[in-house]
């Protein structure tokens, strides 16, 4: 007798609170073809210093340091370990990386506040940093392969034999940023699977240049009002100092970005180079705590991580990942939409955030898609991204899932709100979510 599939069983909340203490990041640096004035190690030693600084306790109180990162240099392997030892914790404090792609950042957080919640940590120090314009430049195959050669070469003539058989295609080079950009199950790099969307949900060239533009927009007046106050100031070794995000373009106008051609789709397309989040350096570090760390060091609380989620999605449309990373966190605490206060949807394309409040405007796409039984609604968009994202702050991939999660409290905090989102698209066909909560003393 043929038996019906098994449900998968719902994952729960955390068991114990998990407490945000406090939090910083760099800021966010555009790449501009050359390598830029950190490495990654050096961004999150930075920011996690300027954070310790502030503290009531030792480095050596932590239980663990846990960090993303998705493309660190030959130098940097296990990046956690290098930050935890360079900011002076103990060399019995473990210190291990994560890599979910663009949520990486995210995942830190929640492997953090998966082991305080099991009761495994009490304080971890955890976050993300990404140095994306000294993502790797690698030889290729040919290149390795005429390199063993010429190594086992003995005398003078083997090598100049070997010398000889050196060609233009071996010294071809693999930019491990566009690879990493790039899908290898399904051929498609992250921008043309946003046309998908695109051409999916009928968005025009017109409101992704909309967006945009309003992302910018609103990163300017979040400077001008001081409302990032997570950033620190950070010093290159030439003395040289770096306050804010420097991809923000006060001048975006809906004239000056319809000049712009299609770059994934150069014939059809609609994805642009303005309408996308920029290649950009950064880090972003949280201090998460159980409670019983909150009373042994006397810790003054912003906030906790109330829920988590992943989800998995059709790689070539990996751009609808927080619709489907989102609504089961509603589901499971019985929210509406208007019961979440303010959103963050990473901004990886502006076609993708669109494509998600759309995914969720539709009847049948929850229906069919997130086993709903109607349309969860529209996320207001004077709520979501309220101080700019991706396009205009620029999306370090191992970092933006931290920023995100750090900068909607600071929201939420700034507008005596109670709760909010904050999730991401994932390279490979994933979404992340988690619902953040501010804590009333």
């Amino acid at each position: 007798m043929a038996t019906s599939p098994r449900k998968k069983a719902q994952p729960k909340s955390f068991s114990k609170p998990v407490y945000i203490v406090d939090g910083s990041r760099t800021p966010f640096l555009k790449a501009r073809g050359k390598t830029g004035p950190f490495a990654a190690a050096d961004l999150a030693l930075q920011t996690g210093r300027s954070l310790m600084q502030r503290q009531s306790f030792d480095v050596n109180a932590f239980d663990e340091v846990i960090m993303g990162c998705v493309m660190p240099s030959a130098d940097e392997a296990n990046i956690a370990r290098i930050l935890a030892l360079r900011l002076g914790c103990n060399e019995r404090i473990p210190a291990w990386t994560v890599q979910r792609n663009c949520a990486s950042g995210m995942q830190a957080l929640d492997s953090a506040a998966t082991n305080i919640a099991s009761g495994r940590s009490n304080l971890i120090l955890a976050g993300g940093v990404e140095a994306m314009s000294r993502a790797p430049v690698l030889l290729n195959n040919t290149m390795v392969d005429w390199l063993a050669d010429f190594s086992r070469a003995k005398s003078i003539l083997q090598k100049l034999k070997a010398l000889g058989k050196l060609r233009g295609k071996h010294l071809k080079p693999v930019i491990g940023l566009i690879r990493g950009l790039t899908d290898p199950v399904i051929g498609l790099n992250m921008g043309q699977t946003a046309e998908v969307l695109a051409y999916k949900f009928n968005i025009s060239r017109e409101a992704m240049d909309s967006y945009s533009v309003e992302s910018h927009r609103r990163l300017a007046n979040a400077q001008d009002n001081g409302y990032l106050n997570e950033i620190e100031t950070i010093y290159d070794n030439f003395g040289k100092f770096y306050s804010s995000d420097d991809g923000l373009r006060r001048d975006s106008d809906m004239a000056g970005l319809a000049k712009l051609k299609p770059y994934f789709d150069r014939k059809f397309g609609k994805v642009t180079a303005a309408n996308a989040a920029q290649i950009t350096d950064g880090a972003a570090l949280l201090i998460l705590a159980s409670e019983k760390a909150v009373k042994e060091h006397k810790l003054n609380v912003i906030g906790k991580i109330t829920d988590s989620q992943w989800a998995g999605v059709d790689p070539s449309q990996m751009g609808l990942g927080p619709a489907h990373a989102m609504a089961p966190i509603l589901k499971r605490h019985k929210l509406s939409i208007d019961d979440v206060d303010y959103w963050e949807i990473n901004e990886a394309f502006a076609t993708q955030v669109l494509a998600c409040v759309e995914a969720w405007k539709s009847d049948d796409y929850c229906k069919e898609n997130l086993g709903l039984k109607k349309a969860l609604g529209e996320i207001p968009l004077d709520r979501l991204n309220v101080d700019g994202g991706g396009i205009s702050i620029g999306h370090p991939v191992g970092a933006s899932g931290a920023r995100i999660v750090l900068h909607l409290l600071n929201v939420l905090k700034r507008n005596n709100a109670k709760r909010g989102i904050a999730s991401l698209c994932i390279g490979g066909g994933q979404g992340g979510a988690m619902l953040i909560e501010t804590v009333t003393e």
